[in-house]
């Protein structure tokens, strides 16, 4: 069954009035590349009609070595695999796919496709970009999440250690909105017409048609609500803006946020500081190591201001923790591939998962909660003079005026 979707008590505005609600899905929470990818390659073994993937970046390392040739082998056993991927998100990693790779690859019958590739003069590219996470299997299983395809989900960066992040799997009739979300961009793009019942299923019990795959323990599994908040070409505008907002302005008790790019347009950030007013404990995890220059600087300024208007700001040292997720008054959780800053919200194709379901929140916040007492240092008047010198606080407050670029 599919519902409107509506909060208690929220009249949504006009941009999410077609967000939808399905009522009987299974979901599993990944918090590690090694998890994620293991499950990943188990159900692709299992396909048999479709592999659809959609990245901001397959980085040409061990690991999409090592699914290329997985998806060269379902292909050879009659499955249709269609990929894609973003244009600046391939030019911006350090191993990118070239040419010869993406040859390589359609004479081995996978149709894999480069969404807006950079050219000359650059700047027509910067806008919108490709950033969602996309896997859908045979229409009856999903993956969607904050990590692309990189072995370094697994092995971790040089520069800052371990790479923390959360991914998810989906089972029910969600599929069927993420299968949506696949195909409207890649026939948009591709200038096909690929469509059909056999890309839409249906509810399937998925644990009776796969194997060898982690299974949702918790006591609501079957029967969990989920919304697919899809920001694509032809979606309405802002959804997970308006969500971000709605979720924050509703709560009542307790927000909890893990973003790596705490960037924040002034009307998340005013939301913030409203909800503090409210007596809502405001708890918010960043990490103190990236892997972009500059964003650091202006998350530091905002971590700042919000921590002088009673947020909790926590400053994770165990690595770089890319995770995207928010959790509210215990019961709802948003998560998904969107940051908190200027381009996810307002430009750039993301996907989140809207998830009402108190046993899938706790998993997040037993994620959140440990992470916080184990691996993080509070932010303070204190410790923003001993962690920060002067010559950093500044560059904090200056690099901020970048924040709608950013």
């Amino acid at each position: 069954m599919s519902l409107i979707f509506v909060l208690p008590s929220i009249s949504w505005a006009a941009q999410t009035d077609s967000l939808l609600f399905t009522t009987n899905n299974r979901i599993v929470i990944f918090k590690s590349g090694q998890e994620k990818f293991s499950d990943l390659f188990a159900a692709i073994q299992q396909a048999k009609k479709s592999i659809h993937l959609e990245y901001f970046n397959f980085r040409n390392d061990s690991i999409s070595t090592e699914l290329f040739s997985l998806l060269e082998q379902k292909v050879k056993d009659g499955v249709k695999v269609r990929a894609i991927f973003d244009g600046f998100g391939n030019a911006s990693n350090n191993r990118p796919l070239r040419r010869k790779h993406l040859d390589s690859l359609h004479n081995r019958g996978i149709e894999i496709y480069e969404f807006d590739p950079l050219r000359f003069p650059y700047v027509n590219h910067i806008i919108p970009r490709d950033h969602r996470k996309i896997v859908v299997i045979d229409g009856v299983v999903a993956y969607t999440g904050g990590m692309n395809v990189a072995d370094y989900y697994i092995k971790g960066k040089s520069e800052f250690g371990s790479w923390h992040d959360i991914h998810a799997r989906v089972e029910g009739e969600a599929v069927g909105q993420l299968q949506k979300a696949f195909l409207d961009f890649w026939n948009i793009w591709t200038q096909q017409n690929v469509r059909g019942a056999e890309y839409y299923p249906g509810y399937r019990d998925a644990t009776k048609e796969f194997s060898n795959l982690t299974p949702d323990t918790c006591s609501s599994a079957g029967k969990k609500r989920i919304a697919v908040v899809n920001q694509g070409p032809r979606s309405p505008k802002k959804p997970i803006h308006a969500t971000f907002l709605q979720l924050i302005n509703r709560a009542t008790m307790q927000i909890q946020i893990i973003n790596p790019y705490f960037t924040l347009c002034h009307h998340i950030r005013r939301a913030l500081c409203q909800a503090i007013k409210r007596g809502v404990d405001v708890q918010v995890i960043v990490s103190a190591k990236s892997d972009i220059p500059i964003t650091p600087r202006i998350v530091e300024h905002n971590a700042h201001l919000l921590m002088k208007k009673g947020v909790k700001v926590y400053f994770f040292e165990g690595g770089f923790h890319h995770s995207k997720i928010m959790m509210v008054d215990s019961v709802y959780s948003f998560i998904g591939s969107a940051n908190l800053d200027s381009r996810s919200l307002s430009f750039d194709y993301e996907c989140n998962l809207l998830i009402d379901d108190k046993p899938t929140t706790k998993v997040l916040q037993t994620i959140f909660n440990k992470d916080r007492d184990e691996k993080c240092w509070l932010l303070t008047p204190k410790t923003w003079k001993e962690k920060f010198k002067p010559s950093r606080r500044f560059a904090a407050w200056f690099w901020q005026w970048l924040t709608p670029f950013v």
